[in-house]
């Protein structure tokens, strides 16, 4: 195989150069040009799912100023298309700007970086201000953004600008690709400042509204984002627009890795056997009427497999992006969605109304738009194929967004443990009060979300974390003789030791026995022997569980 993994390059001409696998995706040129009459579309999409490296493709394949990008299309499904490919392949202007870096603590630094991004867009296309022709106005607005000298109002009409100075030196009306035209929206709202906000809508409207709106110097614009930001906010004004998000079904294909294209790759390393895994891990998005995997997690992983055919699947997503929208989903102070989330953790399907607009300021205004916001930003995924409007059965994807749904849900369970209830049932458990600590372990589970079906990590994670909120270091699979003890709490004030052992039972009925099995088995596999020294008092304890309750029984004497 003389294709190599690059994890990453999201430069399609690089990406071609430097012998990338590239997963062919250059048929959406033609089906987005032959097949539609858009004037500006806006393809919606969850971070990592291969937007940039779309428009950096059609970049390549429009742009007047490469020549001839045949080389680069040479073996790629576009190039059947000959009389398509005669026609616009190198014969417009292109001007391909990129927001995804544009984002900051305040206003003014995001407006800084914005300019610094504008600099360079002029840098590119120096060679605007030779022209002759090119009006002297426009260049001194160009020489301004290039300088990072430029105040609001020249942002603002930057991209037009820029176009109106193309179209002088080509003749030819240009194609705008924006990508990622969202984040500094998305930056804003994460900062809970709304004037932050206010001011940053302010600026991407304008930039929007101006570069599309009845626009002559304008051929098409294609746009992506994470969200359909609401026409009324953004888009206003513009005409012919036409936006196709995880629901559509149109051109659902091209965005993520479908499962043939992955058994492609895989077969081409010869990683085959590794196709279960990653379809557990990365796979289960269904956008339109395709299932896709997520292609960033699928490279990441396959890259490192090359080097280390022992390497585990990881959690790659949460390396590369902000997890702000589902941590506040799950922190809502007045949306309670525990149950919810709890179905879904444990590999179910919920239903809910989902809304294609929105703005970033309302997202928390409630339930629906939070959950659409989950939708659209992959965290969660339509659970079949239909494309109803209202109404979407949800569930989670794949291993590696319930990994970090579950951390999610976890992290905010144990800060909000209810004070009492833990203050309690420790108070209970060292005076080997049974009764008691079972009433509250039992309040402590009906009040928390569990996941992976009651699984004995789940309840092994959840004592960990009660002792470890009360200052306690609890000793988690401690070995003693023979085996692994569940968990060893030291209270080394009062010098003495509790050891826990825990089962899960099959039914109620069975949780008294399963209580004296887990005693049993501390003392069959010498668990008790190993007290350190200078502690004189070791209390022993047989925990079952069963769903959301809990029997606790110590050994008297």
């Amino acid at each position: 195989m003389d294709k190599v993994i690059l994890v990453g390059n999201d430069i399609f001409d690089e990406f071609i150069m430097e012998d990338g696998y590239y997963v062919d995706k250059t048929e959406l040129i033609y089906d987005l040009v032959a097949n539609t009459r858009n004037k500006v579309t806006l393809f919606t999409r969850p971070r990592r799912f291969g937007k940039t490296l779309a428009l950096s493709m059609m970049e390549n394949f429009f742009n007047i100023q490469k020549r001839d990008s045949r080389d680069l299309f040479k073996d790629k499904n576009i190039m059947k298309h000959e009389k398509f490919c005669d026609a616009w392949m190198n014969q417009y202007p292109v001007l391909f700007l990129s927001f995804k870096d544009v984002e900051g603590l305040t206003f003014e630094s995001s407006f800084k970086i914005m300019r610094t991004t504008l600099s360079d867009l002029c840098k590119k296309h120096s060679s605007l201000l030779e022209a002759e022709a090119v009006d002297l106005d426009d260049k001194v607005r160009f020489r301004k953004l290039k300088a990072e000298a430029a105040e609001i109002e020249d942002i603002k009409v930057s991209l037009k600008t820029i176009m109106r100075m193309m179209y002088t030196v080509y003749g030819k009306p240009v194609i705008l690709l924006i990508d990622e035209y969202d984040v500094p929206l998305a930056k804003a709202q994460e900062s809970k400042n709304k004037e932050f906000y206010r001011q940053m809508l302010d600026v991407i409207r304008g930039i929007m509204s101006i570069s599309m709106k009845t626009n002559e110097y304008l051929k098409f614009a294609i746009v992506t984002g994470c969200l359909r930001i609401s026409k009324e906010s953004i888009f206003t004004g513009v005409n012919n627009f036409s936006c196709y998000s995880v629901t559509s079904r149109q051109f659902s294909q091209y965005f993520g890795f479908t499962h043939e294209e992955v058994a492609q790759m895989l077969d081409a390393f010869g990683m085959s056997g590794k196709m279960e895994l990653i379809r557990k891990w990365y796979d289960g998005y269904i956008f339109g009427n395709t299932e896709v995997f997520c292609p960033w997690d699928v490279v990441s992983y396959l890259s490192a497999v090359i080097h280390d055919e022992e390497e585990e699947p990881q959690n790659f997503w949460a390396d590369t992006s902000s997890n702000a929208i589902l941590n506040d989903f799950v922190n809502h102070g007045k949306i309670d969605a525990s149950e919810k989330f709890e179905v879904i953790l444990n590999g179910g399907i919920i239903t809910e109304d989902i809304s294609e607009e929105l703005t970033y300021d309302h997202i928390a205004d409630s339930e629906k738009n939070l959950w659409s916001v989950l939708l659209m930003t992959g965290y969660v995924s339509k659970a079949e194929k239909a494309t109803g409007r209202g109404k979407v059965k949800l569930r989670i994807p794949n291993a590696e967004i319930a990994d970090l749904i579950k951390n999610a849900v976890v992290d905010r369970f144990e800060r909000t443990l209810d004070a009492g209830n833990v203050d309690a049932f420790i108070t209970a458990m060292w005076n080997r009060d049974e009764q008691t600590a079972s009433e509250m372990l039992t309040n402590i589970l009906w009040n928390s979300i569990s996941y992976f079906d009651y699984g004995e990590e789940y309840y092994h994670g959840l004592l960990n974390g009660i002792f470890t909120s009360r200052g306690f270091a609890p000793d988690s699979n401690d070995e003693a003789d023979l085996g692994r003890l569940d968990l060893r709490i030291k209270d080394r004030m009062n010098r003495r030791i509790l050891l826990l052992e825990f089962k899960r039972s099959k039914k109620a009925a069975n949780m008294d026995a399963d209580c004296d099995d887990a005693i049993c088995q501390i003392f069959d596999n010498g668990y008790d022997k190993a007290i350190p020294e200078g502690y004189e008092e070791q209390l022993i304890c047989g925990i079952a569980f069963y769903a959301k309750r809990a029997m606790v029984k110590f050994v008297r004497g």
